[in-house]
């Protein structure tokens, strides 16, 4: 007989058992699941950490990196790209720029010839002409030093004032004769000037003064009265120099002198001159050209030689057709006779600068009185002078005619001698030798302020752009520059001192306008940045992002190592 299931054993009594267990079992795989989700926090186990090897190994790979662009990249790049500048005397190029280093004074020695007179009486008036000079003299850059002319065979007698050591040439001879009256002449082919006095104008030896010494003070600063207004002109024009305007030069004498400045052609030591022959026809197809430049120009190219060398040549063109077909010309059709287009009228040969002298034969003629066209002759109908160009001349001739003789050309080639002293600055008053030696003073003036002007403005350019390179060929020739201008500031108002002063502005050009110089002057800094850029993006940023991660893993480790320690104290 079957008995029953007792409460406590098997059968129902067991099953509330089996469904408890059951639920503890789904509790615990929760909270299982609970403790593996993200939201657990500390409990979610990391990466497993780096053995310190490992971190070693990654620190070095870094610094060997770091090590190869600063200890072999950089110099390399340095090296590669650094930019040579050559020393430069910057403050000396400063100073002569602004007038500091040279005052450009212009002794000009002039020989008194008083053989009438007594060595005591010649002595004395010298004495009281030169003292008038140094009054009346308002340009303090220009002196006029008297000195007694020798007699027989005695050395020369300076005034006090002037240096016996002085080799400086005479630039003019005064010859004083007995007359009935004072009167002045100057010689128009020498540099001598003829005085005459009455016997009673002499002055007593304990005079102070004297007419006779005025009157020839007054006669040489007549003589000397352009060329002391042009060189203090020159030197008023540029802040270099602080030469006032001299008394008595008005606004209009100082626009002439400013015009005659912009007509006349940059110094150079040799001119081309260009002579041709241009016809509308097919006649005169021939001329004496070489025998009239022979006769009217030789002459003043010789005089002119110790300033400036010429070198010439000619030319024939048939059919020629001006710019302008009216057979009067206008103010106007001036500017546009000179048919550029199709007349072969080059504006250099051999790199020195060209003077045309042209001559068109044909019955046009100017419709301008003299008054009207600058710088004309007694031919302005005939002929006009064009600013740094040359000058047009027309020239009338029977139609049948088929060469030109020289006697045909003897007043186109004076024109031309005139005007081509035009060109080159020559001063317009005083006889030829006079204006001639003046020309020179002029020209060292002129050349000795633009070397400086150039030094201050390489000088300037130097500081303003510290990246231009700076080759030593540029040094070599701002040392020449230098050298040379202070000779031709020691020698100024001689041959020598425009010799220097030649040689200074040239120099002075040629380092200005070194190309290699001149190259840089357009490459910016933002030029730099382009080429730069697409290289160092891609390698900088690796290398210093790794650097930086090094770095803070690094400080972890540190600050990890400390906070063990200070547990382990505890």
């Amino acid at each position: 007989m079957a008995t029953a299931p007792t409460p406590g054993q098997d059968g129902s009594q067991q099953a509330p058992s089996r469904i408890q267990d059951t639920s503890l079992g789904a509790e615990k795989l929760s909270a299982d699941v609970l403790s593996s989700s993200p939201a657990a926090g500390p409990a979610v186990k990391g990466p497993p950490p780096e053995k310190p090897s490992n971190v070693r190994r990654r620190s070095l790979v870094i610094l060997s990196f770091w090590a190869i662009v600063l200890c072999l990249g950089l110099p390399i790049w340095w090296l590669t790209t650094t930019i040579y500048r050559a020393p430069l005397p910057l403050d000396t190029m400063l100073r002569w720029a602004d007038g500091k280093a040279c005052r450009p004074v212009f002794p000009l020695h002039i020989s008194v010839e008083a053989s009438s007179l007594q060595e005591q009486e010649a002595q004395n008036l010298l004495r009281l002409t030169q003292h008038a000079l140094d009054d009346l003299n308002d340009v303090a850059s220009h002196h006029l030093r008297l000195q007694l002319a020798p007699r027989d065979n005695a050395p020369t007698a300076p005034d006090g004032d002037a240096d016996p050591d002085d080799k400086s040439p005479v630039v003019l001879t005064v010859r004083l004769t007995p007359g009935q009256s004072t009167q002045a002449s100057l010689h128009p082919h020498s540099p001598i000037l003829d005085i005459t006095y009455p016997p009673t104008a002499i002055p007593s030896p304990t005079s102070s003064s004297s007419s006779l010494a005025s009157y020839i003070a007054n006669e040489l600063l007549s003589t000397y009265a352009e060329e002391r207004t042009i060189i203090s002109y020159l030197l008023s024009k540029f802040p270099a120099a602080s030469e006032p305007r001299p008394n008595g030069l008005s606004a209009e004498a100082a626009e002439s002198l400013s015009k005659r400045t912009t007509r006349s052609l940059r110094y150079s030591p040799t001119y081309h001159l260009t002579f041709s022959l241009f016809t509308s026809g097919a006649v005169p197809n021939t001329w004496d050209i070489e025998r009239a430049i022979q006769d009217y120009m030789q002459p003043l190219l010789d005089v002119l030689g110790p300033v400036h060398n010429f070198t010439m040549d000619t030319q024939i063109q048939l059919y020629a057709t001006p710019g302008a077909q009216s057979d009067v010309l206008s103010k106007d059709d001036l500017a546009s006779f000179i048919n550029a287009a199709e007349w072969p009228l080059s504006p250099s040969i051999g790199g020195a600068p060209t003077i045309n002298f042209l001559l068109f034969i044909g019955n046009q003629t100017v419709g301008l009185d003299s008054a009207s066209v600058p710088d004309t002759t007694s031919e302005a109908a005939h002929s006009w002078l064009i600013p740094k160009w040359g000058t047009v001349y027309l020239q009338p001739l029977s139609p049948s005619a088929s060469h030109v003789t020289s006697s045909d050309l003897k007043q186109p080639m004076l024109t031309f001698a005139g005007h081509l002293l035009s060109l080159l600055g020559t001063p317009e008053t005083g006889s030829l030798p006079l204006r001639l030696s003046t020309l020179g003073r002029i020209r060292s003036a002129d050349l000795l302020l633009r070397a400086s002007s150039t030094l201050g403005s390489l000088a300037r350019l130097s500081r303003a752009l510290p990246s231009i390179s700076i080759p030593r060929s540029v040094a070599d020739g701002v040392a020449k520059t230098i050298h040379h201008l202070e000779l031709a500031c020691t020698h100024l108002g001689d041959l020598e001192g425009l010799v220097h002063a030649r040689i200074a502005e040239a120099e002075a050009e040629r380092a200005f306008f070194e190309k290699s110089m001149v190259g840089q002057l357009y490459f910016p800094d933002e030029h730099k940045v382009a080429v730069y850029l697409p290289l160092l993006g891609p390698i900088g940023v690796p290398l210093v992002m790794g650097l930086i991660n090094e770095i803070k893993a690094w400080r972890k480790r540190r600050r990890e190592r400390a906070a063990a320690a200070e547990k382990k104290d505890l």
